[in-house]
């Protein structure tokens, strides 16, 4: 099945999409549905990612939820209650409960089968069909009564998310189980807590091979890895032509997935192979996973090295363990050249999120922008719409069984609970537009550079700042090149 591809140039001048032409490219029939490049695409310049605490400015306990935030793409599967919920129902509730059993047995959800409680109503008439999208609007009306003080109906709420939530369902059960366990933490005040064990249960089961096989598995069956490697890599290469002596700091948490094809790059170019040093910083949280990262960077880094060798490129290996967040980084010791001819290119992927918002942004930006890189390449996920496309996406890409996909799920639902529940000290997740960071990245002194025609054949405005890609109609993540 032919696959339609369309770039997206961001343009913050303009407010609509504008398709223009489509280039094909083969892909595998299994896969229903497939990720799209827009040509012209545009967004306003919103706040941040919603559902982010505003305790910097007046301790608020609002809770920001965007539709799109939780918006799910329609889903051919069937549903299906979960098994022995710990919320029993309102009395006044009829509803069919399975019994709980040592195994857990799921029974067909049919929308007839469910019924509100005396006296309950929701805000919208929610579709529970198999094509409806229930998840974002009973998560919406929940969000708008926690927001509201309106605590019964929060209980009848929770307790309907729960009846029909399931980590183990499709893509709009897994989304309100997520964000149903997200918003319980947050109401209970144990936002760190919840993610402190989630991390710790990650941390037991990551290895350098679940680590590796993760990864390779979701780079072959999604194209959301390889669009930003792509890209920056494209945009690297052409910086780096004619240079003897190149150094790459990357700060980002690909586990140099992006790294061997530039390698192979480097080596197949007609003039001298440059001696390339990779620097790469791997952060932390304070809440631990230091460890685990250092055992799987030091793997990594040997074979890095091998490949290097084997390449023919002359190649140098550090990895820096940082912990806390990018703006605690002495910057100016890790981008001082080795020598007067190396030049320098900084690779940012899904890492600036992290960085406090506001001052501590900007603050970053002009520390990138005082070491004079040649280029700079940014990729992150567009996330006003990145978790209903993500499970979205993975319910279509991954067969039910995998423990990729699994890993990949609780992964999604750890940054949920970062994300709702955390305070701006703990969180890790303070996501901003790509609008916000473009903003940001020509205050700071940089301008855009556009985008090699190797990288993108199907472009619109060359000076726009960067290219999405779309999965279903909505943009998921940005690629953009900047040079001082």
């Amino acid at each position: 099945m032919d696959t339609l591809f369309r770039l997206v140039s961001f343009q913050p001048d303009q407010q609509s999409f504008n398709s223009s032409r489509t280039s094909s490219s083969s892909r595998s029939s299994k896969q229903a549905n497939h990720p799209l490049y827009h040509n012209q695409y545009t967004t306003e310049e919103d706040d941040e990612e919603c559902c982010n605490h505003n305790d910097a400015n007046n301790n608020s306990d609002n809770v920001y939820m965007d539709e799109d935030d939780f918006s799910s793409s329609s889903s051919s599967k069937q549903y299906y209650y979960p098994y022995a919920h710990q919320h029993q129902p309102p009395a006044s509730a009829t509803t069919t409960i399975t019994a709980a059993t040592s195994q857990p047995q799921h029974q067909t959800f049919e929308p007839a089968e469910f019924s509100y409680p005396q006296g309950f109503n929701l805000d919208a008439d929610v579709d529970f069909t198999s094509s409806g999208k229930w998840a974002s609007e009973v998560l919406l009306d929940c969000a708008r009564a926690v927001s509201g003080g309106d605590t019964a109906r929060v209980q009848q709420l929770m307790w309907m998310l729960n009846e029909l939530s399931s980590p183990y369902g499709d893509a709009n059960q897994k989304l309100s189980a997520y964000f149903l366990q997200a918003l319980l933490a947050r109401m209970t005040s144990s936002g760190p807590r919840t993610l402190r064990t989630l991390a710790a249960a990650y941390e037991r089961n990551c290895s350098f091979d679940s680590t590796r096989k993760t990864a390779l598995r979701f780079q072959e069956v999604s194209p959301w890895s390889t669009f930003g490697h792509v890209a920056s890599n494209g945009a690297i290469l052409e910086a780096f032509d004619g240079e003897s002596r190149v150094h790459i700091l990357d700060l980002s948490n690909t586990f140099c997935t992006q790294w061997p094809t530039l390698l192979e790059a480097l080596a197949t170019r007609s003039d001298d192979t440059p001696h390339l040093r990779l620097t790469t910083v791997i952060t932390t949280p304070g809440g631990g996973g230091a460890a685990v990262a250092a055992a799987v960077m030091k793997e990594i880094g040997a074979r890095m090295e091998k490949f290097a060798r084997l390449m023919g490129v002359p190649f140098k290996f550090q990895a820096i363990h940082h912990t806390g967040d990018l703006s605690g980084l002495d910057f100016d010791s890790l981008g001082a050249p080795a020598d007067g001819d190396e030049v320098l290119a900084i690779n940012c992927v899904n890492a600036l999120h992290g960085v406090g918002s506001g001052s501590l942004r900007d603050s970053v930006a002009a520390a990138l922008r005082r070491l004079r890189p040649k280029i700079m390449t940014i990729g992150f996920r567009e996330t006003l719409r990145f978790f209903s496309a993500y499970f979205d996406s993975l319910d279509e890409s991954f067969p039910k069984t995998s423990n990729e996909r699994l890993s990949l799920e609780r992964a999604a639902g750890k940054g949920i609970v970062d994300l709702v529940a955390c305070g701006t000290e703990e969180s890790t997740e303070r996501r901003e537009t790509a609008a916000s960071w473009s903003t940001r990245m020509r205050t700071a002194g940089f301008s855009p550079v556009s985008l090699s025609d190797d990288v993108a054949d199907d472009r619109g405005d060359p000076s726009a700042a960067g290219v999405f890609l779309s999965w279903k109609e909505q943009p998921v993540v940005w690629a953009s090149a900047w040079k001082p």
